[in-house]
Protein backbone atom coordinates (compact mmCIF):
# COMPACT_ATOMS: atom_id res chain seq x y z
CA UNK A 1 0.00 0.00 0.00
CA UNK A 2 2.72 2.31 -0.26
CA UNK A 3 2.71 5.34 2.48
CA UNK A 4 -0.57 5.74 3.99
CA UNK A 5 -0.26 9.39 5.86
CA UNK A 6 -2.09 10.65 9.31
CA UNK A 7 -2.50 14.18 10.02
CA UNK A 8 -4.57 16.62 12.00
CA UNK A 9 -5.37 20.03 11.82
CA UNK A 10 -5.13 21.06 15.38
CA UNK A 11 -5.05 19.74 19.38
CA UNK A 12 -4.81 16.23 19.60
CA UNK A 13 -7.67 13.99 18.03
CA UNK A 14 -5.51 10.85 18.06
CA UNK A 15 -3.44 10.80 15.41
CA UNK A 16 -0.70 8.93 16.95
CA UNK A 17 -2.94 6.23 18.85
CA UNK A 18 -4.55 5.22 15.47
CA UNK A 19 -1.68 4.99 13.59
CA UNK A 20 -0.43 2.99 16.44
CA UNK A 21 -3.67 0.68 16.39
CA UNK A 22 -3.72 0.09 12.40
CA UNK A 23 0.19 -1.18 12.67
CA UNK A 24 -0.74 -3.22 15.32
CA UNK A 25 -3.91 -4.70 13.32
CA UNK A 26 -3.18 -4.66 10.14
CA UNK A 27 -2.37 -7.67 8.23
CA UNK A 28 0.55 -6.81 6.08
CA UNK A 29 4.70 -5.72 6.94
CA UNK A 30 4.39 -2.60 8.37
CA UNK A 31 6.66 0.28 9.16
CA UNK A 32 5.18 3.08 11.51
CA UNK A 33 6.92 5.98 10.70
CA UNK A 34 6.94 8.71 13.29
CA UNK A 35 7.40 11.97 11.51
CA UNK A 36 5.53 15.08 13.56
CA UNK A 37 7.94 17.84 14.15
CA UNK A 38 6.58 18.40 17.52
CA UNK A 39 8.33 14.73 18.59
CA UNK A 40 7.13 11.30 18.59
CA UNK A 41 5.78 9.51 21.38
CA UNK A 42 5.60 6.16 21.43
CA UNK A 43 8.83 4.79 22.75
CA UNK A 44 8.63 6.44 25.74
CA UNK A 45 4.83 5.92 26.19
CA UNK A 46 3.81 2.58 24.53
CA UNK A 47 7.63 1.02 24.71
CA UNK A 48 7.91 2.80 28.00
CA UNK A 49 11.36 3.86 27.32
CA UNK A 50 12.97 1.10 27.53
CA UNK A 51 15.35 0.85 24.89
CA UNK A 52 18.99 1.63 25.21
CA UNK A 53 20.34 4.68 23.32
CA UNK A 54 19.18 7.62 20.97
CA UNK A 55 17.08 5.61 17.85
CA UNK A 56 14.76 7.08 15.24
CA UNK A 57 14.39 9.33 12.58
CA UNK A 58 16.42 12.25 14.16
CA UNK A 59 19.24 9.77 13.97
CA UNK A 60 18.94 8.85 10.90
CA UNK A 61 18.83 12.66 9.72
CA UNK A 62 22.00 13.74 11.09
CA UNK A 63 23.69 10.15 9.59
CA UNK A 64 21.93 11.53 6.18
CA UNK A 65 23.30 14.74 6.87
CA UNK A 66 26.53 13.76 7.50
CA UNK A 67 27.49 10.58 5.45
CA UNK A 68 24.55 10.54 3.42
CA UNK A 69 24.08 6.49 4.27
CA UNK A 70 20.59 6.58 4.74
CA UNK A 71 19.92 3.29 3.20
CA UNK A 72 22.45 1.35 4.91
CA UNK A 73 21.48 2.98 8.44
CA UNK A 74 17.69 2.47 8.72
CA UNK A 75 17.10 -0.51 9.26
CA UNK A 76 19.13 -0.38 12.41
CA UNK A 77 17.35 2.21 13.62
CA UNK A 78 13.96 0.41 13.79
CA UNK A 79 12.13 -1.00 16.97
CA UNK A 80 10.50 -4.44 16.39
CA UNK A 81 6.83 -4.14 17.84
CA UNK A 82 6.25 -8.02 17.25
CA UNK A 83 9.90 -9.84 17.98
CA UNK A 84 11.03 -11.27 16.60
CA UNK A 85 9.15 -11.74 13.63
CA UNK A 86 9.76 -7.93 12.15
CA UNK A 87 6.13 -7.66 10.59
CA UNK A 88 5.67 -4.35 12.16
CA UNK A 89 8.51 -2.18 13.05
CA UNK A 90 8.26 0.96 14.09
CA UNK A 91 10.97 4.50 13.62
CA UNK A 92 10.84 6.90 16.39
CA UNK A 93 10.44 10.14 15.81
CA UNK A 94 12.86 13.16 17.42
CA UNK A 95 12.96 12.97 21.22
CA UNK A 96 15.23 16.78 20.94
CA UNK A 97 14.18 19.82 19.44
CA UNK A 98 17.26 20.17 18.11
CA UNK A 99 16.87 16.86 16.32
CA UNK A 100 13.89 18.74 14.42
CA UNK A 101 16.67 21.21 12.48
CA UNK A 102 18.13 18.29 11.57
CA UNK A 103 14.88 16.24 9.62
CA UNK A 104 13.35 19.28 8.05
CA UNK A 105 15.52 19.77 5.50
CA UNK A 106 15.54 16.21 4.75
CA UNK A 107 11.24 15.60 4.26
CA UNK A 108 11.69 15.02 0.78
CA UNK A 109 14.54 12.17 0.79
CA UNK A 110 12.56 10.23 3.72
CA UNK A 111 9.62 10.56 1.30
CA UNK A 112 11.48 9.17 -1.68
CA UNK A 113 12.67 6.45 0.74
CA UNK A 114 9.38 5.32 2.10
CA UNK A 115 8.18 5.30 -0.89
CA UNK A 116 10.80 2.86 -2.36
CA UNK A 117 9.92 0.53 0.72
CA UNK A 118 7.06 -1.24 -1.04
CA UNK A 119 9.30 -2.44 -3.93
CA UNK A 120 11.78 -4.27 -1.46
CA UNK A 121 12.60 -7.81 -0.43
CA UNK A 122 10.59 -8.31 1.42
CA UNK A 123 8.07 -5.75 0.82
CA UNK A 124 7.27 -3.07 3.68
CA UNK A 125 3.70 -0.56 3.72
CA UNK A 126 4.46 2.78 5.58
CA UNK A 127 1.88 4.36 8.03
CA UNK A 128 3.62 7.72 8.73
CA UNK A 129 2.38 9.57 11.57
CA UNK A 130 2.45 13.53 10.47
CA UNK A 131 0.73 14.93 13.45
CA UNK A 132 -0.59 18.20 13.07
CA UNK A 133 0.21 20.21 10.28
CA UNK A 134 0.03 23.87 11.88
CA UNK A 135 3.67 23.72 13.40
CA UNK A 136 7.49 24.22 11.92
CA UNK A 137 8.64 22.39 9.46
CA UNK A 138 5.93 20.22 8.64
CA UNK A 139 6.55 17.22 6.31
CA UNK A 140 4.66 18.35 3.80
CA UNK A 141 7.05 16.12 1.10
CA UNK A 142 5.96 12.55 2.65
CA UNK A 143 2.06 13.59 2.52
CA UNK A 144 2.51 14.46 -1.24
CA UNK A 145 3.69 11.26 -1.85
CA UNK A 146 1.77 9.52 0.29
CA UNK A 147 -1.10 7.17 -1.72
CA UNK A 148 -3.76 7.74 0.69
CA UNK A 149 -3.87 10.80 3.43
CA UNK A 150 -5.83 10.88 6.57
CA UNK A 151 -6.80 13.64 7.70
CA UNK A 152 -7.68 12.83 11.25
CA UNK A 153 -10.94 14.86 13.10
CA UNK A 154 -13.43 14.34 15.94
CA UNK A 155 -16.65 15.02 15.19
CA UNK A 156 -17.48 17.80 17.61
CA UNK A 157 -17.85 21.16 15.20
CA UNK A 158 -14.77 23.13 16.41
CA UNK A 159 -12.80 20.44 15.14
CA UNK A 160 -14.71 19.91 11.87
CA UNK A 161 -14.11 23.97 11.55
CA UNK A 162 -10.59 24.18 11.82
CA UNK A 163 -10.74 20.59 9.82
CA UNK A 164 -12.28 22.16 6.93
CA UNK A 165 -9.35 25.21 6.66
CA UNK A 166 -6.94 22.26 6.94
CA UNK A 167 -8.53 20.60 3.85
CA UNK A 168 -8.09 23.55 1.40
CA UNK A 169 -4.81 24.03 2.62
CA UNK A 170 -4.08 20.17 1.76
CA UNK A 171 -6.03 21.03 -1.41
CA UNK A 172 -4.41 24.17 -2.42
CA UNK A 173 -0.78 22.45 -1.58
CA UNK A 174 -1.74 19.33 -3.77
CA UNK A 175 -3.08 21.25 -6.57
CA UNK A 176 0.46 23.02 -6.88
CA UNK A 177 2.45 20.23 -6.72
CA UNK A 178 0.26 18.45 -9.40
CA UNK A 179 -0.76 15.32 -6.54
CA UNK A 180 -3.66 13.62 -8.43
CA UNK A 181 -7.13 13.48 -6.86
CA UNK A 182 -8.57 10.88 -4.76
CA UNK A 183 -5.66 10.85 -2.07
CA UNK A 184 -7.82 12.95 0.89
CA UNK A 185 -10.08 11.27 3.06
CA UNK A 186 -11.25 11.82 6.45
CA UNK A 187 -11.17 9.58 9.62
CA UNK A 188 -13.44 10.54 12.61
CA UNK A 189 -12.59 9.68 15.79
CA UNK A 190 -15.27 9.84 18.45
CA UNK A 191 -19.24 10.82 18.56
CA UNK A 192 -20.40 13.68 17.26
CA UNK A 193 -22.02 14.44 13.86
CA UNK A 194 -22.87 11.38 11.80
CA UNK A 195 -20.24 10.23 8.66
CA UNK A 196 -22.54 11.55 6.09
CA UNK A 197 -23.24 15.09 7.60
CA UNK A 198 -19.04 15.77 8.18
CA UNK A 199 -18.39 14.16 4.57
CA UNK A 200 -21.56 16.44 3.37
CA UNK A 201 -20.37 19.41 4.78
CA UNK A 202 -16.53 19.69 4.34
CA UNK A 203 -16.77 17.60 0.84
CA UNK A 204 -14.14 14.96 1.46
CA UNK A 205 -15.65 11.30 1.82
CA UNK A 206 -15.08 9.64 5.23
CA UNK A 207 -13.19 6.29 5.44
CA UNK A 208 -14.22 4.91 8.68
CA UNK A 209 -14.86 6.44 12.21
CA UNK A 210 -12.73 5.11 15.68
CA UNK A 211 -14.59 4.92 18.56
CA UNK A 212 -14.14 6.43 22.35
CA UNK A 213 -11.95 3.63 24.24
CA UNK A 214 -10.08 5.40 26.78
CA UNK A 215 -9.03 2.11 27.89
CA UNK A 216 -7.10 0.96 25.00
CA UNK A 217 -6.20 4.75 24.16
CA UNK A 218 -3.88 4.89 27.29
CA UNK A 219 -2.57 1.57 26.40
CA UNK A 220 -1.12 2.73 23.29
CA UNK A 221 0.22 5.97 24.28
CA UNK A 222 1.48 4.70 28.39
CA UNK A 223 1.81 0.91 27.59
CA UNK A 224 0.42 -2.52 28.59
CA UNK A 225 -1.62 -5.48 26.72
CA UNK A 226 -3.17 -4.91 23.54
CA UNK A 227 -6.02 -6.61 23.50
CA UNK A 228 -7.39 -7.04 19.62
CA UNK A 229 -10.81 -7.40 21.01
CA UNK A 230 -11.10 -3.85 22.47
CA UNK A 231 -13.72 -1.08 20.08
CA UNK A 232 -10.74 0.65 18.98
CA UNK A 233 -8.43 -2.37 17.98
CA UNK A 234 -11.56 -3.42 15.98
CA UNK A 235 -11.94 -0.04 14.35
CA UNK A 236 -8.56 0.39 13.18
CA UNK A 237 -8.31 -3.06 11.64
CA UNK A 238 -11.46 -2.70 10.09
CA UNK A 239 -9.92 0.48 8.15
CA UNK A 240 -7.50 -1.70 6.44
CA UNK A 241 -9.93 -3.01 3.60
CA UNK A 242 -11.31 1.01 2.46
CA UNK A 243 -7.58 1.76 2.84
CA UNK A 244 -6.61 -1.10 -0.21
CA UNK A 245 -9.81 -0.52 -2.11
CA UNK A 246 -9.11 3.49 -2.05
CA UNK A 247 -5.41 2.58 -2.86
CA UNK A 248 -6.49 0.37 -5.62
CA UNK A 249 -9.17 2.88 -7.11
CA UNK A 250 -6.39 5.34 -7.26
CA UNK A 251 -4.04 3.16 -8.96
CA UNK A 252 -6.70 2.53 -11.77
CA UNK A 253 -7.33 6.30 -11.83
CA UNK A 254 -3.70 6.69 -12.69
CA UNK A 255 -3.82 4.06 -15.33
CA UNK A 256 -6.92 4.70 -16.80
CA UNK A 257 -7.64 6.75 -20.54
CA UNK A 258 -7.42 10.45 -19.79
CA UNK A 259 -10.55 11.12 -21.47
CA UNK A 260 -12.07 8.45 -18.98
CA UNK A 261 -13.03 8.50 -15.38
CA UNK A 262 -12.73 6.17 -12.74
CA UNK A 263 -15.59 6.40 -10.03
CA UNK A 264 -14.80 7.45 -6.49
CA UNK A 265 -17.20 5.70 -4.20
CA UNK A 266 -15.24 4.72 -1.55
Amino acid sequence: MAIIALVSAKGSPGVTTSALACTLSWHRRLVLAECDPAGGTILAGYLGGTLDGPRGIGELAVGELRDGNLEAAFWSQLVDLDAPKRERLLLPGVVDPVQAGSVTPLWQRFADFFGSLEKGQPPYDVIVDCGRLQVPGPPWPVLRAAAVVLLVTRAQLPDLSATRSMIRAIERDFTEHRVPPGTLRLLVVGDGHGKSEISKALRVPVIGTVPTDPRTAEVLSLGGTVRAGRPLMRAAGALEAPVRTLLDRRRARLAWPAHQEVPDVV
